[in-house]
């Protein structure tokens, strides 16, 4: 993909959103069912749009904050609702709609104590907590946040009691009940102002950050030195580095304490937008480019699930940094089931199939999606979920759940933890991994295509692959389903002893996106690249 020329630079006053026409967009714009992409959605991680292009308006989330209490209702779930929100403008208005309609509903709702920014794992964590032992009186969640998009967005995620993201059943069937409520005009939602004497308060930044101890051994950080810097990019991590550093006595500069809806603050990401991902290294220029006042510096998006660790080398691909965490956390994690497994996507680097093979440790390969790792970081046969896009969750030390939502914090402490309990950082663990393993090269492309093809690519069967070979080697796997659980991939992966590339159709542009990686190098990569474009289309013609 070819870079804006202003990419990673910081924004220009004609960079930042109108937040006055943003919020008043939220309340005055109504979208038509009718018309598809004024829907409800749900993606991987929930509903997302804008309310300047009437995608992420006051009905939406009053349409699907309905639906969630129907949903609840219908599975039996009567415990309390834990609600967070993230540093987006358009969050704040949203988390009012759905407490309006969940109070309304008799749902007992719980927010943070002073009304503070809610980063997701805080939530995954509250909800476990309160689940923990209990068979009844189940609580769920939503965070309400686009993740790392730009702030023009918001986003709606709903969490069942398991902690993690809702699974395909659940949102297929709440924003299904969701565009009902929109067609009927909202008839059939109750709402009523927010009852603020019996909004339940809950302690979300003490309980997690009490809590660390339990998962990570943050003695060994303070006790190293390690100088941390610690970026929120104006997200809701931003009050919990603060509290982390003074609680456990840690060498830690919250580097960017401010919160701005604008993200003024920003670099430009690669294509000229303002958008707070932590794995960019357009967005962390920044950061990056004070490397050398920290051991350890990290990121995290808005609503803290992502992670970015930048060492003396830069800022490490998230591939890097997952093979290097798992490498680690394995080897000191001795209250860990020996059968614990590894938790993967199926476009994660083959990197990480040497490190797990090499500890003698099952992989579990999972279509794209974190709500895949849910049930194995719940029982403790999964120690270690993480996804390629740099988000992930591992197991506390005694091997019981922690999280079963993705949570940046705990992996950007993992970063000085690896520091210093083995005296080098992540990127100079992750060159051993290569003098060991190989170096890959690993790259992710879009192709352009049109609706009826990316339906069809979501389709395919294995047996619609006629190649034999990719890139000069014979072709050992054609994948439509995932090795780790039989769930369908929504595409296809293709696999040689040298390298693989995996085809996805886009769920919001007309391109598939294709994820290769390759063991012989950059001009390799390219051929597999190539190729995986004959591929597809063959296939698509069959």
């Amino acid at each position: 993909m070819s870079s804006d020329p202003r990419a990673g630079t910081p924004a220009q006053a004609g960079d930042l959103v109108d937040v006055d026409a943003l919020l008043a967009a939220y309340h005055d714009r109504h979208p038509d069912p009718g018309v598809a992409g004024e829907r409800v959605a749900f993606g991987t991680s929930g509903h997302r749009g804008s309310s300047l292009r009437t995608t992420f308006n006051d009905d939406h989330i009053a349409a699907t904050s309905q639906a969630i209490c129907e949903y609840r209702a219908a599975h039996g779930t009567e415990g309390p609702l834990f609600i967070g929100r993230d540093t987006h403008a358009l969050s704040e208005p949203a988390w009012i709609t759905a407490i309006e309609v969940f109070q309304a509903n008799g749902v007992h709702v719980l927010a943070d104590g002073d009304d503070a920014f809610t980063p997701t794992p805080a939530v995954s964590h509250a909800i476990l907590t309160h689940n923990r032992a209990r068979v009844s009186g189940l609580a769920d969640g939503v965070v309400v946040t686009p993740s790392h998009n730009p702030p023009a967005d918001g986003g709606f995620k709903y969490n069942p009691p398991n902690g993690g993201p809702a699974d395909t059943d659940a949102t297929s069937w709440i924003a299904e009940r969701a565009n009902e409520l929109l067609e009927a005009k909202l008839a059939g939602v109750a709402r009523r102002p927010i009852d603020r004497q019996g909004l339940g308060r809950y302690d979300f930044l003490g309980e997690y950050v009490a809590d660390l101890p339990s998962v990570l051994n943050l003695d060994a950080i303070r006790d190293a030195g390690i100088r941390i810097g610690a970026d929120p990019l104006g997200g809701a991590s931003v009050a919990y580095w603060g509290a982390i550093a003074e609680r456990y006595g840690l060498d830690l500069t919250v580097v960017n304490p401010a919160v701005d809806p604008q993200f003024g603050f920003m670099t430009l990401d690669w294509d000229g937008k303002i958008r707070m991902d932590c794995s960019s290294p357009y967005a962390m220029a920044s950061l990056v480019e004070r490397r050398g006042d920290f051991r350890i510096a990290t990121g995290n998006d808005a609503d803290s699930d992502r992670h970015g660790i930048v060492t003396a080398d830069g800022l490490m691909n998230p591939n890097h940094f997952l093979a290097v965490a798992i490498g680690y956390l394995y080897g000191y994690r001795p209250g860990w089931s020996p059968d614990a497994g590894v938790g993967k996507t199926a476009v994660s680097s083959s990197m990480i199939d040497r490190v797990a093979a090499d500890l003698g440790r099952k992989l579990v390969e999972t279509p794209v999606g974190f709500k895949w790792f849910v049930p194995g970081l719940l029982d403790g046969t999964i120690g270690f979920g993480g996804e390629e896009s740099a988000g992930a969750s591992f197991l506390r030390t005694d091997g019981s759940v922690w999280t079963t939502d993705k949570d940046g914090i705990i992996l950007a402490l993992l970063a000085s933890e690896i520091a210093a309990v083995t005296g080098e950082t992540p990127s100079e663990r992750y060159r051993t991994l290569t003098e060991k393993f190989g170096e890959p090269a690993y790259a992710r492309i879009d192709v352009a295509t049109d609706p009826e093809s990316k339906a069809k690519l979501g389709k395919l069967s294995a047996d619609d692959v006629t190649a034999t070979e990719l890139a000069g080697d014979p072709i050992t796997e054609r994948l439509t389903a995932a090795p780790g659980n039989g769930a369908p991939l929504g595409g296809l992966k293709v696999v040689t002893e040298g390298g693989w590339f995996a085809a996805r159709p886009s769920g919001t542009e007309d391109v598939y996106k294709v994820y290769a990686e390759s063991f012989r190098g950059p001009d390799h990569l390219t051929r597999i690249q190539d190729e995986a474009r004959e591929v597809v289309d063959a296939a698509l013609r069959a």
